[in-house]
């Protein structure tokens, strides 16, 4: 198994233990993270959000799978399996990872899913109709943004 195929699989390893910690080592000091919510993360943000995550997903149950990497860049797809805190209701997030390396260290990190299919899982009949509109998403951005960063300033982390 090439090394970063080895990196991303004790990535998502720690995520299943909730082991916050553990994911955090595997990030670049340079690390940047976006996805369809949490959008041009650097490392202080990267690694809170998935400490956040860890924290507060007290059913959350990941599966991953299809792991690739070179030198240069990787792959994966996981889904997670939790309650959603804003609406007490189930999802199935199906996500795409993309991940570029550094020094043996993730340095960049893009997850793609599909927002609408999560909005109508988390949110019901108001992701359904407008899950599809930059109104939403940009409601739901916000919403975890402001999350994070009281998350972020709690416990003293700098940064986006």
């Amino acid at each position: 198994m090439h090394p970063h195929s080895q990196l991303i699989t004790d990535f998502y390893t720690a995520f299943q233990k909730r082991d916050a910690k553990a994911m955090a080592a595997c990030y670049h000091p340079d690390a940047e993270f976006s996805d369809e919510v949490f959008v041009g993360l650097r490392h202080g943000g990267v690694t809170s959000m998935w400490s956040m995550l860890c924290e507060r997903g007290k059913d959350l149950e990941l599966t991953f799978r299809d792991v690739q990497a070179d030198d240069r860049t990787g792959r994966a797809h996981w889904d997670a399996h939790y309650t959603f805190s804003g609406s007490g209701r189930k999802v199935i997030n199906r996500i795409d990872a993309e991940f570029e390396f550094r020094d043996g260290k993730i340095v960049r990190h893009l997850d793609r899913f599909d927002f609408h299919a999560w909005s109508r899982q988390a949110l019901g009949l108001m992701g359904l109709l407008l899950g599809w509109t930059p109104l939403l998403k940009n409601k739901v951005r916000s919403q975890a943004r402001a999350a994070l960063d009281k998350y972020m300033k709690e416990r003293g982390v700098q940064g986006p």
